[in-house]
């Protein structure tokens, strides 16, 4: 015997549920037009680019590249965090890049809190301690720096050209740092 089925009261949709409606029929849109499946794996211009995961930053506008042309890898602040290089290791030793672009830019959020106060504060919103660090920064271009060395010293990532460019959010343009 089966158990009845239980009633679910209906729900207002929620901006997440909102946004993936959206998000689903725009990709009905894409894939009705979709012509990218002959596309080789690794990326044709052997690049690959670490940048922040920041909403007004478009790596492609800003890089002019396309579909296909780079691995692209976005973290909070563009930094080049364990896992971040292991993506790099990955897209150099198995895939082919032989260049690396990293990208920060003006107006960042990581130049704007310091780690202990907001981990503190996301632990008495959630009740849990977690180590994990959040890394922010108060010099963007000494951490662009920084971020560069990271990348040439780590002796899995080839030796191959690593620069670092800031995106100015308030001009679109790229300034070279390292």
């Amino acid at each position: 015997m089966t158990a009845p089925a239980a009633s679910v009261a209906p729900t207002a949709p929620t901006a997440r549920a909102t946004e993936l409606a959206r998000a689903l029929a725009e990709n009905s849109r894409y894939a009705a037009q979709f012509d990218r499946s002959a596309l080789p794996l690794p990326p044709g211009r052997k690049l690959a680019v670490l940048a922040c995961m920041d909403a007004r930053l478009t790596v492609e506008d800003a890089l002019g590249l396309r579909t296909g042309d780079a691995h692209i890898i976005r973290n909070a602040g563009g930094l080049a965090t364990d896992d971040a290089i292991r993506s790099l290791v990955i897209s150099q030793h198995l895939l082919g890049t032989e260049e690396v672009i990293v990208v920060e830019h003006t107006g960042c959020g990581m130049l704007t809190f310091e780690d202990e106060p907001v981990r503190e504060q996301i632990a008495d919103a959630t009740g849990e301690t977690v180590d994990l660090p959040l890394r922010p920064f108060s010099n963007l271009e000494a951490n662009l720096r920084a971020q560069v060395e990271r990348i040439r010293a780590h002796p899995w990532v080839k030796d191959v050209p690593v620069s670092g460019l800031v995106y100015e959010v308030e001009s679109g343009r790229l300034r070279q740092i390292a």
